[in-house]
């Protein structure tokens, strides 16, 4: 075996191997020059690989940022759970397009390709600023696609390359979602001068290999209503979720609640807030819709912004597994004049005419009456005149109920008789008092029915007056705006369902029913009939009402339009005066009672439902009778 010794040969040549590595090290080290140059170098270089990140152009980046792109970088996304994209490329930032006319400015984001903003131009807010329907980030227009390799895009999250041109007057903004120069995803604004209506398209070319054909495209459409009125509950009450279907039918969401429904062949959705509206339209309905209303005043703000968030879910189908709708944005005023220019589309009956015969007498009577006489007059003398005229067009009927409570209270002594003598047999009673009725050709219905008759006018101008768009910052006399309350005192305190202020023509107009009510219930209680045993105070019941009634309308008018006040206070003031006329003019109590004696003298044949009537009353004595 070898045996092992040590080498001093092999360690005297590692060491001079050793000492010159060194030596060649420090005589090739770089100068501080060197050193400086080689730092700014590499600064340089590290900088140029941040700029390349942010801007150039990468497998998911391509200019312009497209469609595909936008597949691309979805799917990274969701592979990795977040990536921080930006660009500087135009078409991939938040920059905005303008298109408007003289009434109506849109602002459309490249992000999503939607409105973001929509300002009317000619109207203002209560406290004098813009009126906004869309505004920081209160609306949202989202279209959701299936993917044929099973994903789900949001137009909302991708970016719109904008191009703008004329068609004639009219001015079109294109947004498009590029895969290529032929494969895209479009939206198509056009806006014609002086309309606040959009026509809108969406359509897709050349996807049907991108967009799943299995399932359809969701459209989601949302707004939160902006408040734009004095008072934001008295707004509230009139902000309502409206919609067309099945060729004309009109339905309503609730405006005092939290609301949903589903509804097929929807042909308009409107988002109204009281005086102006947002409407999406279609020319072909929409096949099915999901609607949400959801309110959120509870009481009365001067802070609160907002009065109501509404959402609309549409599914749009395929066609060869393309897009292509045809629809309509409606930006304006809740104002017939402007929707008589879209007549075809039927966004009139979107107004809260009432329903029935109330509607048809505002749509067709007191809007066009008040729009002529609003024409000559001042729009709070306009609506004196309206009332004057619709006073005196009543006047028969008043006249009617007047004389019927006129003849009950000239056989008021002969009733009290016929109560007298058969003050212990109710049905001999009523006989008699039947009798005599039929004897003077006297009807105790006759006065209720002239009164049935004023109802549906009453009521027409009740829901006139809150939705008339003409009275709209209109003043009079001490009223601001004969559309909202108006103002004489503000008070340091709320006054639970009064307020915190004071309204001076509710309180007119209290005045002027308590004294109509003290007149009508004077006159009743003459001719009403003495109070029988067991039965309620009539009389009492009529005189609490006399202070009870002018209180609750104090209350409940002084957050309403005070046109609507006004209109109330006139109307009983002539009402007051034409039956002070014809009490003291046209009846002659003494004239009435001659002629009911007269009636009493002639036979009077009964009709076939009086003698009915009279046969069951006898048959019911009778059976009384036999039992006692």
């Amino acid at each position: 075996m070898e045996e092992k010794k040590f080498d001093l040969n092999s360690i005297i040549g590692f060491v001079l191997i050793g000492a010159v590595l060194v030596w060649l090290m420090y005589k090739n080290q770089p100068t501080p020059e060197e050193i400086e140059a080689q730092k700014a170098k590499q600064e340089q270089v590290e900088q140029q690989e941040k700029e390349e990140d942010v801007t150039a152009p990468s497998v998911y980046e391509t200019a312009p940022v497209d469609f595909q792109d936008s597949l691309a970088i979805e799917k990274y996304k969701s592979t990795l759970g977040h990536f921080a994209y930006s660009a500087t490329l135009p078409s991939a930032s938040e920059n905005i397009t303008t298109i408007e006319n003289d009434v109506v400015e849109f602002k459309i984001s490249n992000k999503g390709g939607q409105i973001v903003e929509a300002r009317l131009k000619s109207f203002k807010t209560y406290d004098s600023v813009p009126v906004y329907l869309i505004k920081d980030g209160n609306a949202s227009f989202d279209l959701t696609f299936f993917t044929t390799d099973n994903r789900t895009l949001n137009t909302r999250n991708l970016y719109f390359q904008p191009s703008v041109t004329k068609n004639g007057n009219n001015k079109v903004l294109s947004m498009k979602l590029k895969a290529s120069d032929d494969k895209f995803l479009e939206y198509r604004y056009e806006l014609k001068p002086g309309e606040y209506l959009v026509d809108f398209t969406i359509r897709s070319q050349g996807l049907n290999s991108v967009i799943s054909s299995a399932q359809p495209v969701n459209l989601d459409w949302k707004l939160k209503g902006i408040r734009h009125n004095k008072s934001i509950t008295y707004e509230n009450r009139y902000t309502r979720l409206t919609y067309q279907y099945d060729d004309g039918k009109v339905s309503k969401l609730s405006p005092a609640r939290n609301d949903d429904e589903t509804e097929e062949n929807v042909e308009w959705i409107s988002y109204r807030q009281h005086f102006f509206s947002s409407i999406l339209a279609t020319n072909s309905s929409f096949k099915s819709v999901a609607l949400t209303s959801e309110d959120l005043v509870e009481e009365e703000d001067a802070t609160a912004g907002f009065t109501k968030v509404y959402t609309s879910k549409i599914p749009l189908e395929l066609q060869g597994g393309e897009l292509n709708a045809n629809m309509f944005w409606y930006y304006g005023p809740t104002d017939i004049k402007e929707f008589k220019k879209y007549k075809d589309l039927g966004f009139i009956d979107s107004i809260p005419f009432g329903w029935g015969i109330f509607g048809f007498i505002n749509r067709n009577v007191f809007t066009p009456l008040y729009d002529f006489l609003s024409s000559i007059f001042p729009y709070g003398i306009a609506i004196i005149v309206m009332t004057i005229l619709v006073r005196i067009l009543m006047s028969p009927v008043t006249y009617k109920s007047y004389l019927s409570q006129a003849k009950m209270k000239v056989l008021r002594p002969e009733i009290t008789e016929i109560n007298e003598k058969y003050k212990d047999n109710a049905m001999k009673r009523q006989q008699e008092t039947m009798k005599l009725y039929g004897k003077a050709g006297v009807s105790p219905m006759s006065g209720c029915v002239p009164a049935l008759l004023q109802l549906p006018v009453f009521y027409a101008l009740f829901m006139f007056f809150p939705t008339a768009f003409m009275l709209r910052q209109k003043s009079f006399l001490w009223a601001e705006d004969l559309s909202s309350y108006d103002t004489i005192a503000k008070l340091p305190f709320k006054i639970p369902f009064y307020g915190d202020h004071v309204s001076l023509f509710p309180i007119l107009a209290s005045l002027a029913i308590f004294f109509y009510m003290r007149m009508t219930t004077g006159q009743q209680q003459m001719m009403q009939q003495p109070t029988q045993e067991g039965m309620p105070d009539m009389g009492g019941i009529m005189k609490v009402m006399i202070y009870i009634s002018p209180l609750m309308m104090l209350f409940f008018f002084n957050n309403y339009a005070s046109g609507l006040s006004l209109y109330y206070f006139i109307s009983n003031l002539i009402t007051i005066v034409i039956m002070l006329v014809i009490k003291k003019v046209i009846i002659d109590e003494d004239k009435i009672h001659a002629q009911i004696q007269v009636n009493k003298s002639k036979p009077k044949k009964q009709s076939r439902f009086q003698q009915k009537m009279q046969e069951m009353m006898e048959q019911a004595e009778a059976q009384k009778k036999r039992k006692k």
